[in-house]
């Protein structure tokens, strides 16, 4: 063998050991590729169920508001009817109501001070009596 074969037989060895350590990191690299190929895979078949039942939920969600924007919607009708009984009530029996209700504050009132009066009188009469009646039981 001449210098040049054993060269060529070195440099053939070194690239046969260059090849098979890097063989090594490649296979690794191609595990990890299918790992990661079975994830993406069960991640979609799990995702596809998920977004089904997201719609669903959506779309009940949807319906439950469109009910409860009916409800606002009459709760609002019924409020603006009310307004409007209560301003015609106001306009056609508070006038009315009014002028009677000053006419019996001023009746009670009225029976009040002539009450209050009465009262005054009897008891300026008691009081007048008692002195009265001192005077001539109480010898001077």
């Amino acid at each position: 063998m001449t210098a040049g074969e054993v060269a060529g037989l070195i440099a053939a060895a070194a690239l046969l050991l260059l090849v098979g350590l890097l063989a090594y990191p490649i296979l690794k690299l191609g595990k990890v590729l299918d790992e990661t190929r079975l994830l993406v895979r069960g991640v979609s078949d799990e995702t596809v169920p998920l977004l089904g039942e997201v719609t669903t939920t959506v779309t009940t969600t949807n319906a439950q508001l469109e009910r409860v924007d009916a409800i606002t919607s009459n709760a609002e009708t019924l409020s603006s009817n009310i307004a409007g009984m209560s301003s015609l009530f106001a306009a056609t029996l508070g006038g009315p109501l009014v002028k009677i209700a000053a006419f019996s504050y001023g009746v009670r009132r009225a029976l009040g001070v002539q009450e209050r009066r009465d009262l005054e009188r009897r008891v300026r009469a008691d009081i007048k009596a008692k002195k009265t009646a001192r005077r001539r039981g109480a010898p001077r």
